[in-house]
């Protein structure tokens, strides 16, 4: 080889760099949205598995309440209680669906606490996660429960914390069908609604 040859340097023009920047900028910019909507994705698939296990627990609870003979309680439904795995709960003795598992033996479908809807999530779920009725331990908390009623019947409230820490008042009345991420239990059907307010 000449000394020529050794001496020639071989590297990236301007024009090369540029077209890497450019490239790489489109990357960037093609792939920052999906990561910005990655904790909203969490946030809808950690609200989806503790309503699915919630949506289970009530199906078992009610299938125990069938086992036992469908016990009935008082007249209004209250006082009719079955026992999982050692925990109580209290059902409502005209439907089987749990109303309360803190030993309220008073409440049905038509008189549940906030507290009793807590109390719910507790009993229910194995390893349930952190819940409160009060809204200023909301940081402390994975959930916050609150009671409502839908026109018939009490409904209970599960929001996720982390979508509603932004709020100054606790929500209430119909709020969960446009703040935070929620699930809903229907003590009167069983039923449980998820609504992802991201």
């Amino acid at each position: 080889m000449s000394a020529e040859h050794m001496k020639q340097q071989h590297g990236f023009t301007l024009i090369e760099l540029i077209i890497v920047i450019v490239i790489l900028g489109l990357l960037a910019a093609s792939a920052l949205p999906r990561f910005t909507s990655v904790s909203a994705d969490a946030e809808d698939a950690a609200l989806e598995g503790v309503a699915g296990g919630f949506a289970s627990g009530v199906s078992l609870v009610r299938a125990e309440w069938e086992l036992r003979g469908r016990p009935k309680g008082n007249a209004d439904g209250s006082g009719a209680m079955i026992v999982m795995d050692g925990v109580p709960v209290n059902v409502d003795g005209n439907t089987g669906y749990p109303v309360s598992g803190n030993n309220n033996n008073s409440a049905h479908d038509q008189n549940m606490t906030s507290e009793d809807c807590r109390t719910i999530m507790q009993a229910i779920l194995q390893g349930a996660p952190t819940a409160t009725n009060n809204f200023g331990l909301l940081g402390e908390n994975r959930y916050y429960v609150t009671r409502e009623n839908n026109g018939s019947n009490d409904i209970c409230v599960y929001y996720l914390a982390s979508t509603i820490q932004t709020e100054t008042t606790a929500p209430s009345g119909n709020d969960y069908l446009s703040v935070g991420n929620v699930f809903v239990y229907n003590p009167r059907t069983g039923g449980v609604s998820i609504f992802s307010n991201n």
